[in-house]
């Protein structure tokens, strides 16, 4: 919560340090583009740290209220999956984590389904917000994409209730707000739409206080619908392929959550990298999953995903692994990531 200052009546009236705009309001930050994102890639193979900015030591504009800014890279607090800040209601909002990483092809459906089934094993309520055009999570739960009557392109263009979009999986305590193609001409449609980085903040908040953990299923891009996740969630979590090729980009995409934490929503925070894909043998998984800990610490999970046929084959019969093959290795695997995350015991 941002404290405000006490107001001291005694104290003689400032002279105003900051322009003011025709309206009387101090002048604020540019709205955030995504255009504005530094280019450069970052090889953690070479020994290069991602060059994430240094939290502003600008002073900020009167009266203007501001979150103290939060470092991107600090180690998640994982107890459980309300969030522990204290707020008036009684009950405590849900975790909502963005999975993302803008390189396709490195888990992130597979780790935002398998996930999401582990921890509603566990009696957690769970969401699953598909915002991939390709729809991949809402198959992979058994959810047909042609036969929606609203999806999650109805409920941000459109202003549908995100509830009468969302279904419910086979999984007890799993749901699913599910996507299809008509998602793909969201990136356009939603750039003169009023408040486009905030709608799916505001179409979550209707029903925050249904589920424990939220987890959204970015697309392979760092357009206006991961800005959308960024903006609407506390946390991103990032699935990283235990191959070189996939820690390229990797800088740019906290680059991103850095804009959106300093722009959009202060609370955002970089709080888990799983390694996935994990062939225990050869050595350049073992170099790879070296090199990120040694980079990132404590936020990388200690729970590694392992390469597995299983998990490859689960998504063409419209289940998690947890239900495909629950004694297989990959469904083994997310259920105790599912613990780590929670915070207990594995």
């Amino acid at each position: 919560m941002t404290n405000f200052e006490p107001h001291q009546a005694e104290d003689p009236p400032r002279e105003e340090a900051v322009p003011k705009a025709s309206g009387g309001l101090p002048v604020s930050d540019p709205p955030l583009s995504t255009s504005q994102a530094p280019d450069p890639e970052v090889s953690l193979a070479a020994g290069a740290r991602p060059n994430v900015p240094e939290d502003s030591t600008a002073t900020p504009a009167e009266n203007e209220v501001t979150a103290p800014a939060e470092n991107t890279l600090a180690a998640p607090s994982h107890t459980i999956f309300h969030s522990t800040e204290s707020k008036p209601p009684s009950r405590p909002g849900p975790r909502v984590v963005a999975v993302a990483n803008q390189k396709g092809g490195v888990g992130k459906t597979t780790t935002t389904v398998n996930l999401g089934a582990a921890a509603a094993e566990l009696g957690h309520r769970v969401l699953v917000v598909d915002l991939d055009p390709q729809g991949n999570a809402s198959t992979g739960l058994g959810i047909n994409p042609r036969s929606l009557e609203s999806s999650m392109y109805d409920v941000l263009l459109h202003d549908v209730p995100i509830d009468e979009a969302i279904e419910a999986a086979s999984v007890r305590n799993l749901f699913l707000a599910p996507a299809n193609l008509d998602l793909a001409g969201a990136e356009i449609e939603l750039v003169p739409a009023f408040s486009r980085e905030l709608r799916l903040k505001n179409a979550l908040a209707a029903v925050a206080d249904d589920y424990d953990l939220v987890l959204i299923d970015c697309p392979p891009s760092l357009g206006l619908l991961t800005v959308n996740a960024f903006a609407a969630a506390t946390e991103v979590m990032v699935p990283v392929q235990c191959e070189y090729y996939a820690l390229e980009g990797l800088g740019q995409l906290l680059r991103n959550v850095d804009l959106v934490q300093r722009n959009l929503n202060a609370d955002l925070r970089l709080s888990a990298i799983v390694l996935v894909m994990y062939d225990a043998r050869t050595n350049l998984s073992s170099q790879v999953a070296q090199e990120v800990r040694e980079h990132f610490g404590s936020t990388v999970c200690r729970v590694v995903i392992p390469r597995t046929v299983r998990l490859s084959e689960a998504p063409s019969f419209g289940q998690p692994i947890t239900v495909f093959d629950p004694t297989s290795r990959g469904s083994l695997a997310y259920r105790d990531l599912a613990k780590e995350f929670a915070g207990e015991p594995t």
